[in-house]
């Protein structure tokens, strides 16, 4: 079993690896696709915007789907038809071409990172300890190569589909063979099913789920915020606000990724020694410091320090939410990170507009305040990611002997 279990998470982390690849070479690449199909400035929000939109649909879809069958297998269909859908973008010459390849793409990468969170979640609970970091310091690592993948291309002038190709086909049969080794802990029922055990009044067992998951999908939601600030204004904000040049500006993204990847890297032996949440209240504070940096900082350099404490603290939250819905729900932890990987894409849906918005009615430096004040909210729902206890919407409290994430045996 113990070798079974580490085939499954050697196959799932290059899962969330070959992910974070084909998601760094799309977003990185929009001026070129903007380009190649003629998409107007004011058109270009609107196909930007669908992406997250049809994901949140797909991880809908995937909740209800993981109800006939295995998480694993709708990791098997979906990160194909990712890939293939990457290549779709790159490959067309209508505008209504690459809106089918975008909108292929958005409905996948939603069941695509519903499932590899329900898989990571599960096997963490098979583990008896902290992982899930590490599954996402694989997606930060192939987010960082697909990202160096994409300057290649544009440096080198190559066309979208000769520059996706080669990453297509070697990513591509790769997950397919890996797919074999994904590990099913399969979870019983739906999230409703685990509030018949809940204790006191669960007549409103609908409002009473949402009442016990909406901490973690608040936190979810702040947490993409900061992520979605930083992915689309960084640059912006070095470049117009503080001063830097354009080569400088292309900086604090790249120091953001890999901050992130050191932080969750290490950030499973925190977890362990200090438990999730306090892990979760270190990062949030961290971040707060972080966007509190950048918005005052006097130059370049020291706002590149401001982005790199934010890739350091925010780099634990949203890993450590997936962990905590699975906690929350043990016998229906796949519907309930279905339901909470929603929020992943509000957040990143609110973020960049919230920063633009703020930024052209006052000032760029008073609206980074703004996703500090909400990573500081995360202190309020710190309580959620404690895995000793659960509270109810009754509020009676229980322990929960299948948790896990204090101590190398879970307990």
């Amino acid at each position: 079993m113990t070798d079974v279990l580490r085939r499954g998470r050697a196959s799932l982390a290059f899962s969330f690896f070959a992910q974070g690849a084909a998601f760094a070479l799309l977003v990185t690449r929009i001026p070129a696709i903007q380009d190649r199909y003629g998409i107007s400035d004011a058109m270009l929000p609107l196909f930007l915007a669908a992406v997250p939109v049809l994901a949140g649909v797909g991880s809908v879809c995937a909740e209800h789907v993981v109800k006939r069958v295995p998480p694993s297998l709708v990791l098997r269909w979906s990160q194909p038809v990712v890939l293939l859908a990457l290549l779709g973008v790159g490959a067309g010459d209508q505008v209504a071409e690459v809106a089918l390849a975008l909108g292929v793409f958005g409905l996948a990468v939603g069941g695509l990172d519903a499932s590899m969170n329900m898989l990571g979640v599960s096997l963490q609970r098979a583990y008896g300890r902290s992982i899930m970091l590490g599954f996402h310091a694989a997606f930060s690592l192939g987010g960082i190569i697909g990202a160096s993948l994409a300057w290649v291309g544009a440096h080198w002038h190559l066309a979208l589909f000769v520059s996706y190709l080669p990453v297509v086909a070697v990513l591509l049969p790769a997950v397919v063979v890996g797919g074999r080794w994904y590990v099913d802990a399969r979870d019983g029922g739906g999230v409703e099913g685990a509030v018949d055990s809940v204790p006191g009044d669960v007549s409103g067992s609908g409002s009473l789920v949402f009442r016990m998951l909406l901490p973690l999908c608040l936190v979810m939601t702040f947490a993409y915020i900061g992520d979605s600030t930083v992915s689309n204004w960084s640059a912006k904000y070095l470049q117009d606000v503080l001063g830097s040049s354009e080569q400088l500006a292309t900086v604090p993204y790249n120091v953001y990724m890999v901050t992130t990847l050191v932080g969750r890297a290490i950030g499973d032996v925190g977890v362990r020694r200090f438990g999730a949440a306090a892990v979760v209240r270190a990062g949030a504070l961290v971040a707060a410091l972080g966007f509190g940096v950048v918005a005052v900082a006097p130059g370049a350099w020291v706002g590149m320090l401001g982005f790199t404490l934010l890739g350091l603290g925010l780099c634990v939250i949203v890993p450590q939410t997936f962990a905590a819905a699975g906690r929350l729900f043990p016998g229906a932890s796949d519907a309930a990170v279905a339901r909470l990987n929603i929020f992943n894409y509000v957040g990143f849906l609110i973020g960049s507009p919230l920063v633009g918005a703020l930024g052209d009615l006052w000032n760029y430096r008073g609206a980074m305040l703004v996703p500090m004040v909400l990573v500081l909210l995360t202190l309020r729902y710190a309580g959620s990611f404690d895995p000793g206890h659960a509270r109810y919407g009754d509020g009676h409290e229980r322990p929960r002997t299948a948790d896990v994430g204090r101590g190398s045996n879970g307990l």
